[in-house]
């Protein structure tokens, strides 16, 4: 039996949850389905993942989730110290018990896409798929033939969202499952928010996430993106985030990857109308075998738009990482400016990273830039910070974080920066004033 077909067959036997469902899902249902046999698994041939090897995630044996059970006591160590409207999922299934959005104002909208479809479907119809159809990947092919459950958020033009909202997707240990999220965002003009995506779980749970997100930002409206995926070391995590920005929007998303076994993050800007502005600031960590793909592209579709991109990567051990950013220029774009640059530190000398930044212009009055590095911890700023005291292991910590520092700075939630500061520095001792110390590591490296 192939790959594909496992999966095919694991759908044929959930059909039944599906016969009442509308005739348009179900259309998708079988587009998707169709598309991800034409298609199969990508392999090392296809350009798009000649450094990534799917077989771990085409080879496996996922179940389905039919429940959300998760003990409170677990999912409150696991969740973030943030006050925000919360939507919980456990692999994959809405945990009514584990969310919050009670107190949500009437111009903003936080759904289950279960309960969004039940309600109206036809207001989700439109939107949903638009942007990430199934012709773009074999894993956006195999999300939409497995759709059931995600977010759905939606922001009345000119709201001001006074909390984050926090969409968590937990991860169980025991048989592996896989689960296929959606997430629909819909910024209206004018509007203010913050949406974080975090990705965690049990720490022996050896799951499968396949998230597709699709972002439609109207005029003037601003949306900060924070992304975390901290999931257990053994699952594995594929994610197409597609970003659609009208006049005046600002988005910002911030990256950061920090546990799985096989990550793979996709993630497209469209700048389509004047005055547009996407910034991307990623950060991953590897430790162990971990293999962590970022592709990202920013289009610029519209004159007078700006984009800026930096993304820095951290791997110890044997950690394998891979950057693929691209800015593209459509003809007659003039005056943007489109910068993007991605730093790589290696910890270790069998850890190993390919990186390839891409420019492509068919304009001529524009602002370029890309470039990427890799190197090494300084050996001799090891050891000055060691002749002031500090052992070697907290001196790596500090130089570590150092570098970091660059796309860290501009993470405002506290409670994320610490998750992020605590996996790539480890615990740092509470003696040290640790920002003065990350200074002195800083004028070092200088």
């Amino acid at each position: 039996m192939s790959d594909t077909q496992t999966f095919l067959d694991t759908l044929k036997a959930r059909s039944s949850n599906y016969t009442a469902e509308p005739t348009w899902i179900a259309a998708r249902r079988q587009a998707g389905a169709a598309r991800f046999e034409a298609l199969g698994f990508p392999t090392r041939r296809d350009e798009e993942w000649k450094y990534t090897d799917v077989r771990s995630i085409a080879q496996g044996n996922f179940a389905l989730a039919d429940n959300a059970e998760f003990s409170p006591a677990s999912a409150a160590a696991l969740t973030l110290p943030i006050d925000a409207y919360r939507l919980t999922f456990v692999d994959g299934v809405f945990s009514s018990a584990l969310s919050d959005v009670d107190s949500l104002p009437s111009s903003v909208q936080v759904l289950p896409l279960s309960k969004a479809l039940a309600e109206n479907h036809e207001a989700v119809g439109g939107p949903l798929g638009r942007l990430t159809g199934v012709d773009f990947s074999p894993f956006a092919a195999l999300n939409t033939a497995f759709m059931e459950e995600g977010a759905v958020v939606r922001i009345a033009p000119g709201t001001v969202v006074d909390k984050p909202i926090l969409l968590q997707f937990l991860s169980r240990a025991g048989q592996p499952v896989m689960c296929h999220p959606r997430v629909l965002v819909e910024a209206g003009g004018r509007s203010e928010a913050t949406l974080i995506e975090h990705y965690t779980g049990e720490s022996e749970a050896t799951n499968f996430t396949n998230v597709v997100g699709e972002l439609m930002l109207d005029r003037g409206a601003i949306l900060a993106h924070y992304k975390l995926q901290e999931a257990p070391l053994g699952d594995m995590h594929v994610a197409s985030i597609h970003v659609e920005q009208g006049r005046d929007t600002r988005y910002t998303s911030y990256n950061l990857s920090l546990g799985g076994a096989l990550v793979r993050n996709d993630l497209i800007s469209d700048l389509n109308g004047q005055g547009a502005e996407t910034n991307f600031l990623g950060l991953f960590f590897g430790q162990g075998r971990q293999h962590v793909d970022n592709h990202t592209k920013v289009n610029h579709n519209a004159p007078l738009t700006f984009s800026n991109e930096n993304y820095k990567g951290i791997l110890d051990d044997r950690a394998h990482g891979v950057f693929n950013g691209k800015v593209y220029v459509k003809r007659d774009s003039q005056k943007i400016e489109g910068f993007q640059s991605n730093q790589n530190l290696l910890l270790s000398d069998r850890a190993h990273i390919d990186a390839k930044p891409e420019l492509e212009i068919y304009a001529d009055d524009v602002k370029c830039s890309h470039g990427t590095t890799t190197g090494q911890l300084d050996e001799e700023a090891i050891y000055a910070l060691r002749t002031r005291g500090i052992d070697e292991a907290t001196a790596r910590g500090l130089l570590t974080l150092a570098f970091a520092g660059e796309v860290l700075d501009k993470v405002t939630l506290d409670a994320i920066a610490e998750r992020v500061e605590l996996a790539v520095a480890g615990k740092l001792p509470e003696r040290f004033n640790l920002a003065g110390l990350v200074e002195a590591a800083v004028s070092l490296n200088d």
